[in-house]
């Protein structure tokens, strides 16, 4: 429906206003070639939200892309606060760091390169949680791994986890889609499902990134041995 994207950039004009540093990311990101696949203005003012909301000094972000949704994050952390974003990608990353200095946040974030799965096992090895919140917003065939990783000592009961693009624009239904993205969301979804330590909802969504949705979660108990 075009009217989606209409009501968000409503929002935009009404609620959020003109961000230059926001402005500078995105065009800095088409320019270096990455992919358009940020999330939305609207949602990055509720992530924000959230962390704001959540009380977060520490913030985990796992999908750094070139740091849009990083720098909303970012800006609900104190000056004593700090950001770890983890991105597969060097060239990803590079632009990242560019545009989180830009936007004055250098000092609060720290972006690190190569598979999620492995820096999360070092970050568990060398005792850097528990994290405040979690952003994941990655590949999606291994969303319920990411999740299971940040229960192992990298969040605590009362940490919140926010998991991006799980509507899949309703393919998340169909049990016979053999996209691996929708399989790996609905494993997501069946993992946390049955995990004793998580409270979880997802809740869809429409606008300039179409139809899709986010899963929140609070973890509720103990870390995992």
């Amino acid at each position: 429906m075009t009217d989606w994207a209409a009501v968000d950039d409503y929002i935009g004009d009404v609620l959020l206003g003109d961000d230059p540093a926001l402005a500078v990311a995105l065009a800095a990101n088409a320019r270096a070639g990455l992919p358009p696949i940020d999330v939305s203005a609207a949602q990055g003012k509720m992530l924000h939200l959230f962390a704001r909301m959540a009380g977060a000094r520490r913030i985990l972000e796992i999908g750094t892309l070139g740091g849009y949704s990083t720098i909303w994050l970012a800006r609900a952390l104190g000056e004593d606060g700090a950001l770890v974003t983890l991105e597969l990608e060097p060239h990803h990353a590079d632009v990242a760091r560019a545009n989180i200095a830009n936007a004055g946040l250098a000092a609060r974030v720290t972006v690190r390169v190569g598979p999620a799965l492995d820096t999360l096992t070092a970050m568990q090895a060398a005792g850097e949680g528990p994290f405040d919140l979690v952003f994941i917003d990655a590949d999606k065939e291994n969303g319920a791994a990411y999740v299971a990783a940040v229960l192992a000592g990298l969040t605590r009961a009362g940490s919140v986890i926010l998991v991006d693009n799980v509507v899949r624009e309703g393919a998340v239904i169909d049990p016979d889609n053999d996209d691996p993205r929708v399989i790996g969301t609905r494993a997501l979804f069946d993992f946390v499902a049955t995990e004793p330590r998580l409270s979880a909802t997802a809740v869809q969504t429409v606008g300039a990134k179409k139809w899709d949705g986010f899963l929140l979660a609070v973890v509720s108990g103990g870390e995992a041995a």
